[in-house]
C-alpha cells in the first residue's frame, strides 16, 4: 500500500512543478474545456453513477446521502457551470500580497505561490471531485482525490474527462497526473499517503466528524478542516415573523444532508408561542421531526389533539449533534446574550444566523457569536464558494488558523519573500 501510495504522490509532485509553469490563459483554456466535456460526457458519468447508487443502496444509506450521491442532469451541468466560473475568475498566483523597500536600498515583494500537492479526502458527493480539482488546478495545485467507496467509479469518471479534456486541449503541457483519484478502497490508502510529508504538502477532509477527525488524527501533512456543521438559526423578539419562517425552512429542509444546514432553532421566549406552533406545523408538513427542550415540548403539545412521533424531548447531546437529516433541535432562550451563549457553547464555529428587525440586537449577535460565518436575516445555507461568489469551493473552515470559512482560489496559495538588492550585505 505504501508503495502504491508513495508512486501517486511522486506523480503528483512532478505535475506540480508542471503546473507550476501553466499561464492564467493555459489555465483557464483548459477548465473551459474541462467543463464542455463534463456536459458532452453526461451519458457516461451517470452510467458510472448509477453504479456507485446500487453501491450506496446496499450499503444502506439514508434517502439523504443517497441524495448527495446521485449525478442527475441538473448536477452535472452545475459542475460544469462551477468550472467556467473558476476560469472567469482571476487568477490568485502571483498576486503581490506586500511590497516594501528596506532602508538599506533592498526591495522585497511577498508574492501569492501555489501549495504543491493538496489531497482531498471527502464522502458520497461526487460534484467535489469536479470543483476540487478545478480549484486545485486554477491555483497550480495538483490533486490527489479520495472519496468515499460509495463514489468510486462517479469520481473516477469525472477526473478521467477533466484530465483527457485538459490533455486534448494542452497536449504535453498538461501534466497527466495533474488530477489523480486514489484507486483503492483500502482504508489503509489513507493513512500511508498523509504519511508522506516530501511529497504532500495539504490535506483538506470533507465529510462527517468520524471522517474528519480520523484524517486529522491520522495525518502527518498538514489539515485544513471543519469537524461538523452545528449551525443555528435564532429567532429573535423583533424578527418579521414571515421572514423568520423562510429562513428556517430554507437552512432546514432544502438541503439537511449538508454542513451548512441548521440543526437548531433558538426562538425568543417573548416570541415563542406565536411563533412556534405557526413553524412547527411547516417543519411537520415536511417530515422533519423536532426534538425539543422542555418549554417548547410543553408549548408545542398543548397544540396536539394527539401525540405527534414528530415531537421529541431534546437531550443536552442532541444540541451538539450534526444530523445531517430532517430532525432539528429547538430550544426557547430568554434574549439575544441567552442565544449567543447557546451557540458558543454548543455551536461548531460553523454557520449561524439571526432574524430580527432590531439593529443593536443583530449587531451584537455578529460580533460576539464565534463562528466563520454569522448572518443576519439570511440562511445559513449560503455558506458555499459558489454563493460567496468564489466559484467552486475547496472546502469550508472552521480552523482560525489560516483559511476560515468558505475555501476558494485565494486560500489555495501560499506565499514566498522575493528579495531585490543590488549588493546588500547584512552588517
Amino acid at each position: 500500500m505504501l508503495d502504491q501510495m508513495t508512486q501517486l504522490a511522486q506523480q503528483a509532485k512532478a505535475a506540480s512543478r508542471e503546473l507550476a509553469k501553466l499561464s492564467t490563459a493555459d489555465k483557464n483554456a483548459a477548465l473551459l474545456a474541462m467543463a464542455d466535456a463534463l456536459q458532452a460526457s453526461a451519458p457516461a458519468l451517470q452510467s458510472a453513477n448509477a453504479k456507485d447508487m446500487a453501491t450506496g443502496a446496499q450499503m444502506g444509506l439514508s434517502a439523504a446521502m443517497l441524495d448527495r450521491l446521485k449525478l442527475d442532469d441538473k448536477r452535472i451541468a452545475a459542475m460544469a457551470k462551477g468550472l467556467r466560473e473558476v476560469a472567469a475568475l482571476p487568477d490568485p498566483v502571483g498576486r503581490v500580497l506586500d511590497d516594501r523597500t528596506r532602508p538599506n536600498g533592498l526591495h522585497l515583494q511577498k508574492i501569492a505561490t501555489p501549495i504543491g500537492v493538496v489531497v482531498i479526502i471527502y464522502e458520497s458527493r461526487p460534484n467535489v471531485t469536479a470543483d476540487a480539482a478545478s480549484l486545485c488546478f486554477k491555483t497550480g495545485n495538483a490533486t490527489i482525490l479520495r472519496g468515499g467507496k460509495e463514489a468510486l467509479h462517479s469520481n473516477t469518471s469525472i477526473a478521467e474527462t477533466m484530465v483527457a479534456a485538459g490533455r486534448a486541449t494542452l497536449g504535453d503541457r498538461f501534466p497527466a497526473h495533474a488530477i489523480q483519484v486514489v484507486p483503492t478502497t483500502d482504508r489503509e490508502a489513507i493513512p500511508a499517503l498523509l504519511s508522506l510529508t516530501q511529497y504532500v504538502d495539504l490535506c483538506m477532509p470533507r465529510g462527517g466528524e468520524g471522517l474528519i477527525r480520523a484524517v486529522a488524527e491520522c495525518s502527518k501533512v498538514p489539515v485544513i478542516k471543519h469537524y461538523k456543521g452545528v449551525c443555528h438559526v435564532f429567532v429573535h423578539a423583533a424578527a418579521d415573523l414571515a421572514m423568520a419562517e423562510n429562513i428556517v425552512m430554507n437552512a432546514k429542509v432544502q438541503r439537511p444532508a449538508v454542513c451548512n444546514a441548521a440543526e437548531t432553532l433558538l426562538v425568543d421566549q417573548a416570541i415563542a408561542a406565536q411563533f412556534l406552533p405557526a413553524i412547527a406545523a411547516k417543519l411537520w408538513a415536511k417530515k422533519v421531526e423536532l426534538r425539543a427542550d422542555e418549554a417548547t415540548h410543553a408549548l408545542l403539545a398543548a397544540q396536539l389533539s394527539t401525540p405527534n412521533s414528530q415531537l421529541k424531548s431534546a437531550l443536552d447531546a442532541d444540541f451538539h449533534t450534526e444530523y445531517n437529516d430532517y430532525i432539528l433541535n429547538v430550544r426557547v432562550v430568554d434574549g439575544v446574550k441567552a442565544a449567543i451563549a447557546h451557540i458558543n457553547h454548543y455551536g461548531s464555529a460553523h454557520s449561524d444566523s439571526i432574524v430580527t428587525r432590531d439593529e443593536a440586537a443583530a449587531r451584537q449577535f455578529l460580533a460576539e457569536v464565534d463562528s466563520a460565518a454569522v448572518y443576519w436575516n439570511a440562511s445559513t445555507r449560503f455558506t458555499d464558494g459558489g454563493e460567496f461568489g468564489m466559484g467552486a469551493e475547496i472546502g469550508i473552515s472552521t480552523d482560525k488558523i489560516g483559511a476560515r470559512g468558505p475555501m476558494g482560489l485565494d486560500e489555495l496559495c501560499t506565499y514566498k519573500w522575493l528579495g531585490y538588492g543590488s549588493g546588500q550585505v547584512r552588517a
